[in-house]
């Protein structure tokens, strides 16, 4: 196996509402490498949205262990956990969860400046990722001025802001047409190639499978047979 720069084993997530118990996932066990890029399968409700808020350490599991680059992300405190997450997940949202009052730059900006990165290194590398992603000529644009697919690329820019190693795309795809969802598809396997990033689509989207090496398939909160592409 090449080198695995997250790795999950006997994952469990139980939610708790009083005296009840509600299993959603049971016995996960995974890893990405470096420039794969994976998708993530499943119906509503079979615990793919848990599982990538467990792997983006937002939430603990129940039970199993998170390791990302080498580091214990299951058993730590919130600040660490915190800690991990801003520096080694880069988060993409279905929603794009852009700042409306600042520009696409400045989004980039301001993401770099939670990871503790300011001044002219922030200014530098947000330039860097927006030009990475074809939007240099929209940097000073407002997201209420920009197509769903540019919104996109901008809140991939963010998540690339910062070189975090994993990127966790929660239906990237899903608010785009075809033809931008394609554009959209050929930049993640650009910059998991170029940029040695490791890549875990959360998908209903056919087209994902095009650009992934494995196809992960979740029901019920289990994890089935894995199918490579050919």
């Amino acid at each position: 196996m090449a080198e695995a720069v997250l790795q999950a084993g006997g994952v469990c997530k139980v939610f708790r509402e009083g005296e009840r118990e509600f299993p959603v996932l049971d016995d996960v066990s995974l890893h990405l490498e470096r420039g794969e890029i994976v998708s993530l399968e499943g119906r509503s409700g079979s615990g793919k949205t848990t599982l990538l808020s467990i792997l983006g350490c937002i939430l603990t599991p129940t039970a199993g262990r998170v390791e990302i680059e080498g580091q214990r992300a299951d058993a730590t405190r919130p600040a660490q956990m915190a800690a991990i997450r801003r520096h080694s997940i880069g988060f993409i949202f279905q929603q794009f969860n852009l700042f409306q009052a600042l520009t696409c730059i400045e989004n980039v900006e301001y993401a770099l400046k939670l990871r503790g990165i300011s001044g002219r290194e922030a200014k530098r590398e947000a330039a860097r990722v927006i030009e990475a992603v074809d939007m240099a000529d929209h940097r000073g644009f407002l997201p209420r001025d920009l197509s769903g697919g540019q919104k996109q690329r901008v809140a991939i820019a963010r998540a690339l802001a910062g070189r975090a190693p994993v990127l966790l795309a929660d239906e990237p795809t899903a608010n785009l047409d075809s033809a931008t969802a394609a554009a959209i598809l050929q930049l993640f396997r650009e910059l998991a190639e170029r940029e040695r990033r490791a890549v875990l689509i959360v998908t209903h989207d056919p087209q994902v499978r095009t650009i992934a090496g494995r196809t992960l398939l979740i029901q019920d909160g289990r994890l089935g047979q894995q199918a490579f592409k050919a």
